[in-house]
């Protein structure tokens, strides 16, 4: 669920770029930004396991200013969202059938992502986004192997070097190795599984180390096809990019190559559509439920009936933000090209990340925990270098914005 989730579209092609644009010197930043979300998500992950309360739960326990935060983040992440989304998942099915406009690929992903996620449980969910992730490896790792990597430049790109010019790259692929917001997914999903004390804790960090490598092996897997094949091409950022890719594997090794990258394409960004639809619905969910608590009632989710009532689906919230995420972004697919709003998105991920990254920081070193499950330097360190990332990749986005 995470490896699926986390790696849209937009984390494949702005490593597209960095790729084109710098080879294999950034490869190290690949790395760097696998460990840092390693890290991120474990801290979630044992947040939920060790204390039994979710991460909505725990930013109660810091007062409602952080409930509130979340709570108008999360409307306008949605709104926006929810178009980028659907369009992603549309212009690969574009591409290969074109008997249809964007737009009204996109509105059926989005429709299609609702029924799955509103009728299907999480082990249901789970066995799709497998088949997907399964897509992806295939012809996403597939193509990095098609174009022949360069072994020798890409153990050159282990050692960090800062080209002119490459800061903002380097950021972006640290930063971008899978998810924004779908991060404070994550517990919710280990919860859906049963892992709900103390014992599961060395099965979730082994799970999250998994995905997450899983993650990084996919960018990793773009940022070699970038240095092969696109070295010198001015590629912008956008969807866009991924599609100039499949039609230059048509050029260079024909159209059996095109479409299967298509497919994967499709794969990449509409198991993005499911695990949001689901994963960030539930964390509304336990918004509404945890806002209306108060600070010091008993907020333990322990078993399966307390895991369906209070932060699980099926609850009027989850169904309404499903809604939301659905129908009111069909609006904006009816933009010809909405730059600004690809501009917005990017604003709006950076401004969550340190807000996770710091209240992780807070609660994992509360004495709510027992002492044995706090974070221990090296994890105190990941989180606060966390913080300074992505508080910088948030400066540069808001001031992208206003200078742009």
């Amino acid at each position: 669920m995470a490896a699926a989730t986390g790696v849209g579209a937009g984390d494949l092609v702005a490593t597209l770029v960095a790729g084109a644009r710098f080879g294999y010197v950034l490869f190290w930043a690949v790395i760097v930004g696998t460990i840092f979300k390693i890290a991120l998500a474990e801290a979630t992950g044992r947040w939920h396991v060790t204390s039994g309360r979710t991460i909505l739960s725990g930013w109660r326990q810091l007062g409602r200013w952080a409930l509130g935060y979340f709570g108008v983040y999360a409307a306008i992440w949605g709104f926006v969202y929810g178009a980028t989304a659907m369009s992603a998942s549309a212009l690969p099915l574009n591409a290969l059938f074109p008997v249809l406009d964007v737009r009204y690929w996109g509105m059926i992903c989005g429709v299609l992502g609702l029924v799955i996620v509103w009728f299907g449980r999480y082990a249901v969910l789970e066995k799709i986004m497998t088949f997907f992730v399964g897509i992806m490896f295939v012809t996403v790792v597939g193509t990095a192997i098609l174009v022949v990597p360069n072994m020798t430049a890409i153990a050159g790109g282990l050692l960090p070097r800062l080209p002119e010019d490459s800061l903002i790259y380097v950021l972006g692929l640290i930063g971008g190795v899978g998810g924004t917001i779908t991060m404070a997914s994550y517990g919710y999903w280990t919860m859906a599984k049963g892992w709900r004390s103390p014992k599961w804790l060395g099965m979730m960090r082994f799970d999250n180390t998994v995905g997450y490598v899983t993650t990084g092996v996919f960018v990793a897997s773009m940022l070699i096809v970038g240095a092969e094949l696109l070295a010198g091409m001015d590629l912008r950022s956008g969807d866009g990019g991924l599609l100039t890719l499949a039609d230059v594997l048509a050029e260079d090794y024909g159209q059996w190559a095109r479409i299967p990258f298509l497919v994967g394409f499709f794969a990449v960004a509409f198991s993005s559509v499911i695990g949001v639809w689901n994963g960030v619905s539930l964390l509304v969910s336990d918004w509404w439920r945890v806002w209306r608590l108060g600070r010091h009632e008993s907020e333990k989710v322990d078993d399966e009936r307390h895991y369906d009532r209070f932060a699980g689906a099926r609850t009027p919230m989850y169904k309404g933000y499903l809604l939301w995420l659905t129908f009111p972004p069909m609006a904006l697919l009816f933009l010809d090209q909405p730059f600004q709003l690809v501009i917005v998105y990017g604003v709006l991920g950076a401004l969550f990340m340190p807000f996770l990254a710091g209240t992780l920081m807070v609660l994992l070193n509360s004495k709510t925990l027992d002492a044995e499950h706090r974070s221990r330097w090296l994890s105190n360190l990941m989180l606060g270098l966390c913080v300074l990332l992505f508080a910088a990749l948030a400066v540069n986005q808001v001031v992208g914005l206003v200078t742009g």
